[in-house]
């Protein structure tokens, strides 16, 4: 199975042959409905590259030269420098929790806390959050062989893709067209026509022909993802406990686990 994610909406392929069940929280899976003989399963989150738009144009007042300048101090830090953590939740939950309601939030925050600090923790929260989708999807017996991303951030922050990498522990691959649905649609156009039309026949023979990735790819950094580990056995405390999944989560603890995990 492989993953493939736009800025906000996750969506997976397996054989139709395993035969998936149902997977609480996720709200969309169908035999065929990507590709005939596979499931189609999507999820997804409701705000991602929209947090960071609120925080550098909303909330700082800044443009596309404060997007690259936050990006360049963002890159430079070490995971758990800033004794941040955030929830992605500005546009509320829809994988895992599927609640509207739900809320933004950012801890940690001290007299030096930077404008930096806090973008990098939003993105940070925003690989939280996938990682959570993709670790419940592997709970349920759907294993993901590799994750290829698409869309405008994709293209346009490694800083961002670099964080992903070292939150989710894998590989983050680029597709090699930066009009991904498009080329989708052009694909299932040439299956439709067929070869004799000047199509394809099947969808693996368009899928070689007409697909690629980059060769550029962001590898986890062992480092960075086991303190990134730490962090998000955090986050999932407290994701679980303000949406509603535990009531037992000590978070009296919380801030101060944030300050020991700083460098």
């Amino acid at each position: 199975m492989k993953i493939i994610g736009t800025s906000t909406c996750d969506c997976a392929i397996a054989p139709a042959s395993d035969r998936i069940g149902d997977i609480p929280g996720i709200c969309g899976i169908v035999n065929g409905s990507i590709l005939p003989g596979y499931y189609g399963i999507e999820a997804g989150q409701s705000a991602v590259g929209d947090i960071l738009k609120w925080w550098v144009e909303g909330v700082c007042q800044g443009g596309a030269a404060l997007h690259d300048e936050l990006s360049r101090e963002a890159g430079a830090m070490q995971p758990g420098a800033s004794g941040l953590m955030a929830l992605d939740w500005n546009n509320g939950n829809r994988t895992i929790l599927v609640d509207p309601k739900l809320t933004g939030l950012i801890l940690g925050q001290t007299l030096r806390t930077t404008r930096a600090e806090i973008y990098r923790a939003l993105i940070e929260a925003t690989a939280y959050g996938a990682r959570a989708i993709i670790e419940r999807i592997r709970e349920y017996g759907v294993p993901i062989d590799r994750v290829v991303c698409c869309g405008g951030i994709a293209g346009k922050n490694d800083v961002f893709l670099q964080i992903y990498a070292d939150v989710i522990g894998q590989p983050m691959l680029l597709a090699g067209s930066s009009q991904a649905p498009a080329l989708g649609a052009a694909l299932s156009a040439a299956v439709t026509a067929g070869a004799a039309a000047g199509g394809y026949d099947d969808w693996a023979e368009a899928q070689r022909r007409m697909t690629s990735l980059e060769d550029k790819r962001f590898t986890p950094r062992p480092e960075a993802h086991a303190v990134y580990n730490e962090l998000y056995a955090i986050y999932r405390a407290l994701h679980d406990t303000f949406g509603g999944v535990s009531k037992s989560a000590d978070l009296g603890s919380v801030m101060k686990r944030l300050l020991a995990i700083r460098p």
